[in-house]
């Protein structure tokens, strides 16, 4: 029965990323428009002719690298409950000591290191390739200091999260659900208001602005926005990437507008500006709470969906799987496997709620810097620097993509005569 479950999972899987061979590199129409060719958002006038294919290449490997790993993934968690790995672990963890929170750490040890060697020959071949494509360029020594980080901080969280999801467990077989749910909020506020300050500098430093006449422009776009910033903080990505980006992180005081220093060093300031107002859009329309609010919507139903696929699993296949009832840890790797497939599925509604705040936010900064011109080059830029694909093939921006394509994105602005701005 073993062999019969693992040889129908393997050849789903093949069968599954066969078909999204077919689908990214030969299925999927990513040629431009008639009506867009020749305009701002046709890649052909902003890049030159050896750019357009590594954008092709890259994108359409990256692509298909994220669909043979998500699946990939769940693979692994399966094989961990079948062939008893995970009831090896628990039985490890029983017999080194008596008190539960030692147990649920060694258990989750052995769970991670098995993990992180399963997926580590993916996430190699994913570092790889964004150095021959020149999108990365850190070391291998400073990407495995990086690996070694995840891994502990991902340990850490998860020690904490497993700790009490099992605890809860063991007191309401029925609720636990809910209850783990009342408490993912203030646990997930308190992370994201530690992250900035705490889990961020682990990789990377930040600093004040070094440039201060760009900070003085900036803090008058924030002042214009209404928006009581006293810093604008930078990074130093360039050791590790060509590619650009912003961002805003953290909630309350600790809330943060974020430039990575390799767009200091590629853009001009009326782009920098955009960029900046771009980001001060999410804080103005308050998507970052919306963004919560939405996250916890999600993950009430998520848990409560779990319990029930959760029992029901282990009730047909428990045996098969060596799981005798939900509140054992050795179940953890089915409760990963659960939500994993249905954050997948949910991915193609929360990327589209994503994709419209973007957009929110691109017409604000428009309207803001009242630099439509600027905004064009900036995408067209960003393009560049991150080899992206212009136009991405339909199921690759329902499932990928959390901002708009590039393509409506320069569409959108060079047309915005027809918009309300």
């Amino acid at each position: 029965m073993v062999r019969k479950w693992a040889g129908r999972a393997v050849l789903f899987y093949i069968l599954f990323v066969a078909v999204m061979y077919w689908y990214i590199f030969y299925g999927a129409d990513t040629s431009i428009p008639q009506a867009l060719r020749g305009t701002a958002a046709d890649p052909a006038t902003f890049l030159n002719a050896r750019e357009l294919k590594l954008s092709e290449e890259y994108s359409g490997l990256r692509n298909f690298l994220f669909f043979v790993s998500t699946p990939y993934e769940w693979l692994m968690y399966f094989f961990v409950l079948l062939f008893g790995f995970s009831k090896a672990f628990e039985k490890s963890a029983l017999g080194t000591s008596k008190r539960k929170v030692i147990q649920t750490g060694i258990y989750l040890f052995w769970l991670s290191v098995v993990s992180y060697l399963a997926l580590f020959p993916i996430s190699f071949i994913g570092y790889r390739m964004s150095k021959s494509y020149h999108i990365s360029t850190q070391s291998f020594s400073s990407w495995m200091k990086d690996e070694v980080i995840d891994f502990w901080v991902n340990f850490g969280m998860m020690f904490i999260i497993v700790s009490v999801l099992y605890w809860l467990m063991k007191k309401s077989v029925k609720k636990w659900w809910l209850y783990a749910w009342l408490l993912s909020i203030p646990f997930s506020l308190f992370l994201m208001f530690l992250q900035p300050v705490l889990i961020d500098p682990l990789y990377n430093e930040f600093y004040p602005l070094k440039n201060k006449e760009l900070e003085t422009e900036i803090l008058a776009l924030a002042a214009q926005a209404e928006i009581p910033a006293e810093h604008v903080y930078e990074v130093n990505m360039a050791e590790k990437t060509n590619a650009l980006n912003a961002y805003v992180t953290g909630i309350g005081s600790n809330s943060r507008i974020v430039l990575w220093d390799t767009i200091l060093n590629k853009l001009e300031e009326d782009e920098i500006l955009f960029i900046m107002a771009h980001e001060m859009a999410h804080y103005v329309e308050k998507h970052i709470y919306i963004g919560i609010a939405g996250y916890l919507g999600m993950t009430l139903v998520g848990l409560w969906l779990t319990s029930k696929i959760m029992n029901y699993f282990i009730r047909r296949w428990g045996h098969m799987l060596k799981i005798h009832s939900v509140d054992s840890i050795s179940s953890l790797p089915l409760f990963l496997l659960i939500t994993g497939v249905l954050l997948f599925a949910s991915s193609p509604l929360s990327n589209y709620v994503s994709r419209y705040q973007e957009t929110r936010a691109d017409r604000y900064a428009i309207e803001l810097t009242g630099d439509k011109e600027s905004a064009i080059t900036t995408f067209q830029e960003l393009t560049r620097a991150g080899l992206s694909q212009v136009n991405p093939p339909l199921l690759v921006k329902w499932l990928r993509y959390s901002h708009p394509t590039m393509l409506e994105r320069i569409s959108t602005v060079e047309n915005d005569d027809t918009k309300d701005y």
